[in-house]
């Protein structure tokens, strides 16, 4: 598919081998990206002899699209597993000549500012990593013409999609140790380290799979890191480094999708479970207890009957909520029941992403949240309070509002079901 369907969707990175300048270029293009946008780009740059090209490879069980890059006196193979320029002759140059160079150009507006910011940033942690003036950063792991055409083809190719928003899932970085032009350095990479400072990340994998370059490129672009909200997938493009690994497939997964309403919050993957066995408190306090629970951030509140010692009937309490509200959930149940004491479990979890999207029935619209993992949508729910306000004013039964509701939200789903089928 290359055509302007896949512009204006929402993109989505998938760097579970990591992220490379080259494996971003040919992600998008294989997504949909025309390949003459990219090699424009480079060419508008104006470096003389700089050939660049696609070509398919194959990596695992995948078959990926990978960017070729050369230049006189290019030492063998280019990609993700060469971001350094380990064991290359790169020829070094500063920041100040990278910018002119891209300043001089005719490429286009916004693809030479997205090329200018990720070399912006990529320059302000070197500076600050070296001590030396930001104009005088010599690029000495991504100055090299390869990596210029990675940064310019990947700008290109994401001004030429006009992404509606772009979110990623943490990329994984690998591990072991890189020979880089400042001699052996563990992995992440300083640079890769100090580009993705505050961001997630994933310390897995084997060898250098997060370059400086496509840590730049994730840090500049991507508004939200987690899982993809609810999307009507268009299209996927695999990105193929230049290594096997023996791990993982070394491809660089992108998802192109038509959002399914307003993505909701995204929820957290550790919770803890707080609970307390009560046999002696009024059970007229167990609603303003579940009340403070929630007040107190509680996620979710549920009472469960249960029989103790010498055959007394009591509940087990329990509350599910995030690390960062502990301390204001136990204090809810020690202020608001009896107990003298909790249990806490720390608890991994799996969350669908969801979104809120609206759908016309015959009473009015009717709010309903969407569900999906990796861009799929598993289940669209109307909203009941919205169904029960609808059922008022038309004078109808709620189970009414909520059968049409039903059946506006599932047509929600309706491209991403058949293709499943």
């Amino acid at each position: 598919m290359k055509s302007k369907i896949a512009q204006g969707l929402h993109l989505h990175f998938d760097p579970c081998s990591g992220i490379a300048g080259d494996m971003t270029v040919a992600a998008l293009v294989d997504a949909g990206v025309p390949e003459k946008v990219v090699l424009e780009a480079v060419k508008a740059v104006g470096i003389e002899r700089l050939k660049v090209g696609f070509e398919k490879r194959k990596r695992g069980a995948f078959v990926g699209l990978g960017f070729r890059v050369e230049w006189p006196g290019k030492g063998h193979g280019h990609g993700h597993d060469h971001g350094h320029g380990h064991g290359h002759a790169h020829e070094h140059r500063d920041y100040a000549a990278i910018r002119r160079l891209l300043r001089g150009s005719p490429l286009g507006a916004e693809a030479k500012r997205l090329a200018e910011r990720i070399f912006a940033r990529i320059a302000e942690e070197e500076a600050a990593l070296h001590g030396v003036a930001l104009d005088k950063v010599a690029f000495h792991e991504v100055g090299a013409w390869d990596s210029i055409a990675d940064i310019v083809g990947a700008a290109a190719a994401l001004a030429w999609l006009e992404p509606s928003a772009i979110t990623s899932t943490p990329p994984v970085l690998g591990s072991g140790v890189i020979h880089t032009a400042h001699g052996p350095m563990p992995v992440p990479a300083p640079a890769t380290a100090a580009l993705l400072r505050g961001l997630p990340a994933l310390a897995e994998g084997e060898g250098e799979l997060t370059t400086p370059t496509g840590a730049a490129i994730l840090a500049m672009v991507v508004r939200e890191f987690g899982g993809p909200p609810p999307l009507r997938l268009v299209a996927q493009g695999f990105g193929a480094g230049t290594r096997e690994h023996a791990d993982r497939p070394n491809v660089l997964r992108v998802l192109l999708g038509q959002p399914v309403g307003r993505a909701l919050p995204g929820a957290a993957d550790e919770v803890v479970l707080v609970a307390a066995n009560i046999d002696d408190m009024n059970p007229q306090l167990a609603e303003p207890l579940m009340a403070e629970l929630f007040a107190a951030g509680a996620l979710d509140v549920w009472f469960s009957p249960i029989t103790m010692k010498k055959s007394r009937p009591a509940t087990e309490i329990s509350a599910l909520c995030p690390p960062n509200v502990l301390a204001e959930v136990e204090r809810a149940f020690f202020a608001n029941s009896s107990t003298i004491g909790v249990r806490r479990q720390v608890m991994q979890r799996t969350v669908l992403a969801r979104s809120l999207a609206k759908v016309k029935t015959a009473y009015g619209y009717v709010r309903v949240k969407v569900a999906a993992r990796e861009g799929e949508i598993f289940g669209a729910t109307p909203e009941f309070e919205d169904c029960r306000k609808a059922a008022g004013r038309a004078g109808v039964p709620v189970r009414q509002v909520v059968a049409e509701a039903s059946a506006a939200a599932w047509a929600l789903t309706g491209a991403s079901r058949k293709r499943r089928s």
